[in-house]
């Protein structure tokens, strides 16, 4: 198994069906892994403030979680106005952010919204960011994403997730 495969293995265990996404080269790895499944949803949006917005009604109207794939922390940014929304409503939503691979930061250092500071971003908004370290975190911090959610007092989580960690073997997860 690799990490994308932990990671929607672990939001299709918790229940999460729906994927609002506008993804870019960074997460193709998890696009291929949905594509595969029955178990998810796409919903293909064309610009992440629609992808944000959708998500929002979705998770209020359905009563349930939704999540999000979004291109790298610019696209983030875009969708950060539907998010602070989302957040004062208190709306079940795990955003995964997916980001250029860490040996592309060196060449460009100046490109913060490339990969450097998207989980400082993301706090700015969420109740929870975290960036995955390994593979095998990636399906650890879907989890904890989604009890996030759930929980009485849920609120937006985001989990940011590096490109090369995305088809790397990962430790299988212990059930939920």
């Amino acid at each position: 198994m690799n990490g994308a495969q932990s990671l929607f293995k672990a939001l299709t265990d918790a229940g999460l069906d729906t994927c609002f996404a506008n993804p870019g080269t960074s997460e193709m790895q998890l696009v291929y892994e949905m594509g595969r499944s029955d178990l998810v949803r796409p919903v293909l949006c064309l610009q992440e403030n629609v992808v944000t917005g959708a998500a929002d009604g979705y998770a209020r109207m359905a009563g349930k979680p939704a999540f999000t794939l979004l291109h790298v922390g610019s696209g983030f940014a875009n969708g950060i106005a539907n998010l602070h929304n989302a957040g004062r409503g208190n709306t079940p939503i795990v955003n995964i952010v997916g980001a250029n691979a860490s040996y592309h930061q060196p060449n460009f250092p100046e490109h913060e919204m490339i990969s450097g500071k998207i989980t400082d971003l993301a706090r700015a908004v969420s109740h929870w960011a975290r960036e995955a370290k390994s593979a095998s975190e990636l399906g650890l911090l879907g989890a904890e994403a989604v009890r996030g959610v759930v929980t009485p007092t849920r609120g937006l989580q985001r989990a940011i997730l590096r490109r090369q960690r995305h088809s790397r073997r990962a430790r299988k997860l212990a059930p939920l």
